[in-house]
């Protein structure tokens, strides 16, 4: 017979197991139904995610499963704070790939995997199906095993399983292969695995160790380190032929990460418009990333003459360091051409993260936006912009013309909305705070929204970003429809349509400031 203690302890346990079961079911049937809903077309299964995700967060709070937050989904919420993992990835691909344009090195193709097509679940076939369930499990296992070593289990039902949690997840995506794909030598496959998963590891601990020393000089967050780190990795290991972690993370990782904020988002819903100020933070985020994405658009269209989603694609995916748009080109929804480039677009901005936290960092501590620096880095962005613009309209379709300027464009415009949204918003007097999360879900910024998320612009932000950074994903059946359009279209985007929603979004922002103002 149970004691009372031994009653609690088996109560416990299955505590563990049920949550890890729920997270795994919450998750990867929505990815995979969203690849199923867009299963023939040429839209991104990130759309489905999006709406999906949202109602389902939104639901268990109406029904009263749960509350806000979802407080009692932990292992959900840790699944959700996996941003910066999934980002490690591209990071690390895009600096390979940077490596190879400047030091103009030829690699051979990777020809030691052929994945099986074969199609297990509508719309997604045996190979990428293992890479949806492996990146779940890896983002899991990482997330856990960082907390451990860094000591920074948070308090809660899970927190002494997180050990146990880290070896589960480790342990089955070492292991978890397709074994019907064409691999030439899979152990060294396997090893490859394992090495890709202790160097992710090894670059989450240095990049929290070196934000940790900085911050008495200035309060960087952990990604931008990451990102050095890993962009600088992929430079030295630019022959290195991709293991499973890579290629799991690189299609499947980003969609993984969504689905679970979208549903911790969609949670809060009801919560958010009950707060002060929360309605013109919504609406410039939404009417932002209306203005911003389109409106490079039709940059890109007029003044570097390209329609083309080879361009479009990444261009936009990385100026904006945009999560819905780097998740559909890694995943290969826009081509394979925009997913080779995507990894490298997104890291190029991130070199000016220097600028972006350095500042946003400042202005925190200081309780407002430091305007004379926005204003400088703002009019460097527009330069930067035009004149990658005028370089790509010279591209005449060559590859590598039309990355060079693609890259500077990524860096030109990613300053430019940053910090010409940030003065928008200062302008209009909403708290830094607010301003910080309205920018991030204008963009749909990953980095910033990583940054939120762990703790830089304080508590209540962290709380409320999932949802504030979930809502603007709502233009994205805008988005997307165009991008599937435009891929129907021999890969060229619609004009009429991409100009009239620059329009729609420059005259929603603005009233967007009247209303918060």
């Amino acid at each position: 017979m149970l004691t009372d203690a031994g009653l609690m302890q088996e109560i416990a346990h299955q505590h563990l197991f049920n949550q890890f079961w729920l997270t795994l079911f919450f998750v990867v049937p929505m990815v995979l139904v969203a690849r199923a809903v867009v299963a023939g077309t040429r839209y991104s299964a990130i759309l489905i995610i999006v709406i999906f995700g949202l109602t389902m967060g939104a639901l268990l709070v109406a029904t009263g499963v749960s509350e806000p937050g979802l407080a009692d989904f932990p292992m959900l919420a840790l699944m959700a704070q996996t941003t910066v993992i999934a980002l490690a990835a591209s990071f690390f691909v895009g600096g390979q790939e940077l490596r190879r344009i400047f030091g103009r090195v030829q690699v051979p193709k990777d020809q030691s995997v052929v994945y099986a097509t074969e199609e297990v679940v509508f719309g997604t076939g045996r190979t990428h199906l293992v890479f949806i369930a492996r990146a779940f499990f890896l983002l899991l296992g990482i997330e856990a095993l960082t907390k451990v070593v860094l000591g920074a289990v948070p308090d809660g039902t899970l927190a002494r399983y997180y050990p146990l949690i880290a070896y589960m997840g480790l342990v089955i995506a070492v292991i978890l292969i397709d074994y019907k794909a064409a691999i030439v030598r899979k152990r060294m496959y396997l090893y490859k695995g394992f090495v890709e998963i202790v160097a992710i590891v090894g670059v989450l601990l240095l990049g929290f160790e070196l934000a940790q020393w900085v911050r008495p000089l200035i309060a960087l967050p952990q990604i931008f380190f990451v990102m050095l780190l890993a962009a600088g990795l992929g430079a030295y290991a630019y022959r290195w032929v991709h293991g499973p972690t890579i290629r799991c993370l690189l299609f499947a990782g980003i969609p993984v990460v969504l689905a679970a904020n979208f549903v911790v988002g969609g949670s809060r819903i009801g919560d958010a418009f009950t707060l002060t100020g929360m309605d013109a933070v919504l609406a410039f985020g939404f009417f932002g990333q209306v203005a911003w994405m389109f409106g490079g658009i039709a940059l890109l269209m007029l003044i570097g003459r390209t329609a083309a989603v080879r361009n479009l694609g990444p261009g936009m995916a990385g100026s904006l360091s945009h999560a819905g748009l780097t998740g559909a080109c890694t995943a290969g929804d826009l081509g394979e051409e925009a997913a080779r480039r995507a990894p490298i677009m997104i890291n190029i901005p991130f070199f000016g993260h220097v600028f972006v936290f350095s500042i946003l960092a400042v202005s925190i501590e200081a309780g407002g936006l430091l305007t004379w620096a926005a204003l400088l880095v703002a009019a460097v962005g527009l330069a930067l912009t035009f004149g990658a613009l005028r370089s790509l309209a010279r591209a005449d379709g060559d590859d590598e013309r039309e990355v060079r300027a693609l890259m500077a464009f990524s860096f030109g415009w990613q300053l430019t909305a940053v910090f010409g949204g940030l003065l928008l918003l200062s302008w209009s007097r909403m708290p830094i705070e607010s301003a910080f999360m309205a920018t991030s879900a204008a963009l749909s910024h990953f980095g910033l929204f990583a940054a939120i998320q762990g703790g830089m612009a304080g508590a209540d932000a962290a709380a409320l970003i999932a949802f504030v950074f979930a809502m603007p994903f709502l233009v994205h059946p805008l988005v997307f429809f165009l991008f599937g359009r435009a891929m129907a279209n021999d890969g060229r985007m619609p004009r009429v349509p991409a100009f009239a929603l620059t329009a729609i979004g420059v005259v929603g922002v603005a009233v967007a400031l009247a209303v918060g103002g």
